[in-house]
């Protein structure tokens, strides 16, 4: 367990990472890949679709050009969106940019490898058929390469925040502190030196006074004797 300079206990480590790290960015490609998963199937109810124009129709073409990257991008979104751990969602951000790489060229590859066909718009105007290209194929691809691309640059920078989210310190309940026990209260004597004057002189015996202290003495007692 990792252990900040303080000492206290913490938890997480490098791949650890607070889970609103990718959430914008994985909500807006779970949408992305939400649009181009259902699109082909209900954009024949408002006259915006390739061929066959007709609603919830499966066809090989649409299962392996738009269904599958659409559904690859939004398990890519909400792995960004819910994932604490750095390495579970770079690989939701690679998938993402995957899917919408395959959403841009995998028409080209569609003939080659067999994979059905695309089909064309269905559209009078070059505006609409703009539209349709961008809406279901270039123009969707792009814009999931973006924010995927965006979402692993996030990811791969280890911000102060991700470290000191790495860093939280553990939550434990602590014990309740134990009552301390009354200290008790040792009175000591005061010492001989402390004591006061009138005391010194009560207890200790007169001193030996010298000669002159002697004769000073005798001439008092003649001198009163008088």
């Amino acid at each position: 367990m990792n252990k900040l300079d303080t000492g206290a206990p913490v938890r997480g480590g490098r791949m650890q990472i607070p889970r609103s790290r990718g959430a914008a960015s994985g909500f807006l490609l779970l949408l992305l890949g939400v649009w181009g998963a259902l699109i082909p199937f209900v954009g024949p109810y408002i006259d915006f679709a390739y061929t066959p124009d007709q609603e919830w129709i499966w066809t090989t073409g649409r299962g392996w050009l738009e269904v599958l990257p659409g559904a690859a991008t939004a398990v890519g979104g909400v792995l960004l969106l819910t994932s604490r751990n750095r390495a579970t969602a770079m690989f939701g951000g690679w998938l993402t940019v995957l899917a919408g790489a395959w959403f841009v060229v995998g028409r080209a590859l569609a003939g080659p490898l067999g994979l059905g066909d695309p089909g064309a718009p269905v559209a009078i105007t070059d505006t609409k058929r703009v539209s349709l290209e961008l809406a279901y194929f270039s123009g969707l691809g792009a814009a999931i390469v973006f924010v995927g691309a965006l979402a692993l640059g996030r990811l791969s920078v280890r911000s102060l925040r991700d470290i000191q989210y790495a860093h939280r310190p553990v939550t434990a309940t602590e014990p309740a502190p134990a009552s301390e026990p009354a200290t008790e209260t040792i009175e000591t004597a005061p010492p001989k030196h402390a004591l006061s004057e009138i005391d010194v002189s009560e207890t200790e015996e007169p001193r030996h006074q010298g000669f002159g202290g002697l004769f000073r003495a005798n001439r008092e007692t003649t001198t009163s004797g008088r």
